[in-house]
């Protein structure tokens, strides 16, 4: 009933509204969810022979884990955002060289890793979220009135 482009167009609109009407945290594991999505995207093309396809969808991966490398607040726990930070840049290497090699090992390997962080990320909760942003607002009002 409905064609390739009209799935797509629907996913498409589907997402913008989810993301204009998300918190932060739920951004984020949209995003998440998008790596891992153009992830096996890749895999997916890489066993057609579809190189078009598998550059379009890594490299799609790549500029959304350096969303979220973008996304990361230095200022709130540093330690874990260094590490962060590195797991991403090693992602991204891994990505490279996965679309280099037309390797889907390795494309399993980064999608084990996004599922554990996702994951992580998953088990916050409503209390966590809302304190957290108590904690933000509460530091940008005493920056606004030092």
């Amino acid at each position: 009933m409905y064609g390739k482009k009209g799935i797509q167009a629907y996913k498409k609109d589907s997402l913008k509204s989810d993301l204009a009407s998300a918190d932060p945290h739920r951004v984020i594991q949209l995003l998440m969810q998008g790596v891992l999505d153009r992830l096996a995207l890749g895999k997916g093309y890489i066993e057609r022979s579809d190189w078009e396809g598998k550059a379009a969808a890594l490299t799609r991966s790549i500029e959304i884990i350096n969303a979220l490398r973008d996304g990361l607040d230095r200022d709130a726990n540093p330690e874990l955002v260094d590490n962060l930070d590195s797991l991403y840049d090693y992602m991204i290497v891994r990505i490279n060289e996965a679309s280099v090699s037309k390797d889907c090992a390795v494309i399993d390997q980064v999608i084990a890793l996004m599922l554990q962080i996702k994951g992580a990320w998953d088990l916050i909760t409503e209390a966590d979220k809302q304190q957290a942003y108590h904690t933000a607002n509460n530091e940008s009002a005493g920056a606004v009135n030092a």
